[in-house]
């Protein structure tokens, strides 16, 4: 009873959170609009790898490529078939989640870095596929439309105002269906594998299983994010999926808070800056070309050094637990003054 009252009342957060997205669509310029699409989508990634790395204890370092499998699913299901956008998105999620499970039927089976060894070279390999087969589109990649915003939204309503709406919709439905199911049964399963992996054998929890579930899901949220990737940049092609994207996901889990989700919006918010930050200083510095097209990773290796080193549970968790410090250090000098 106490969980499902504690559900809902994460729902009038969301509708909130819904409102307040639509007017700000209506009030920022459209480079703004843009950046707010991109950070839904980022929301999204980072929320999968949230939901494996900091619950059920498996390291990835492929989103990017699982991305690129819900992204392809997409574009080739547009163009050749022409499917309604919203399928489109459906089969990326599907796709992806295939693709989750077979590779979470290796990751049950390996762990630590045997697991970041196999994501990795899935993460170099998997985008370059494209190139030999024709219906991906080649190194050029595919072009992939969801289309112009309906009429009913009115004359003034532009194509990034649609991929915002589009994306930052999918990110509260996923963010709410992640929520729920970290705090169902599954969610505690992962949480005792991750703990103690043969102590949840012994009370009962077919780990591998777990583990295979957990991959397939957040294959599935990586392939929707890559589908709404695609959308914002038109395109589908090995260049968009590249090995940096995925550390890059992983930099920002790191920045978000490995074990919760609270925090993912500053992951988001990070990742969508960094190239803005970098490029504002390698003009004022009149760097060379080279230099501006290195400096946002290393700008993000260098946050994920520092988060590691000072904030290592991310910014939430680190102002939670100061929080219940301060306030059971509060109780106690309470409970000495009535003695």
């Amino acid at each position: 009873m106490h969980k499902s009252k504690k559900e809902s009342t994460h729902i009038p957060l969301f509708i909130l959170g819904g409102i307040v997205l639509y007017f700000l669509s209506g009030i920022v310029d459209e480079l703004r609009v843009y950046q707010g699409a991109s950070i839904a989508v980022y929301v999204i990634a980072i929320s999968s790898i949230i939901l494996l790395t900091g619950y059920s204890g498996q390291v990835s370092l492929g989103h990017g490529a699982l991305m690129a499998v819900g992204a392809y699913a997409a574009a080739v299901l547009r163009i050749e078939f022409n499917v309604p956008i919203i399928l489109c998105f459906v089969a990326a999620v599907l796709a992806a989640a295939v693709g989750g499970a077979l590779l979470g039927a290796a990751a049950a089976r390996l762990s630590g870095p045997y697991l970041a060894g196999t994501t990795l070279a899935l993460a170099i390999g998997l985008p370059s596929l494209a190139n030999q087969f024709s219906i991906l589109g080649g190194e050029q990649g595919l072009a992939f439309d969801v289309g112009f915003p309906p009429l009913a939204l009115g004359e003034e309503f532009t194509q990034y105002k649609w991929f915002f709406w589009i994306a930052a919709l999918a990110a509260l439905i996923s963010i709410w269906s992640v929520r729920n199911i970290l705090n169902s049964a599954y969610g505690r399963s992962w949480r005792a594998g991750r703990g103690n992996e043969v102590a949840a054998q012994l009370a009962g929890i077919n780990t591998a299983r777990s583990k295979v579930l957990a991959f397939t899901i957040s294959a599935g949220i990586a392939g929707l994010a890559g589908a709404l990737l695609a959308m914002t940049i038109g395109t589908v092609s090995p260049s968009a999926f590249p090995l940096a994207l995925s550390f890059s996901l992983t930099t920002g889990a790191v920045l978000s808070g490995i074990t919760t989700l609270g925090g993912v919006i500053i992951g988001a918010v990070v990742l969508v800056a960094i190239p803005e930050i970098a490029d504002v200083v390698a003009h004022r510095l009149g760097s060379s070309e080279s230099v501006t097209t290195n400096l946002p990773g290393l700008i993000v290796s260098g946050l994920l050094i520092l988060t590691v080193l000072f904030v290592p549970n991310g910014p939430v968790e680190q102002h939670r637990a100061r929080k219940a410090k301060h306030e059971a250090a509060h109780a106690g000098s309470k409970k000495n003054d009535k003695h």
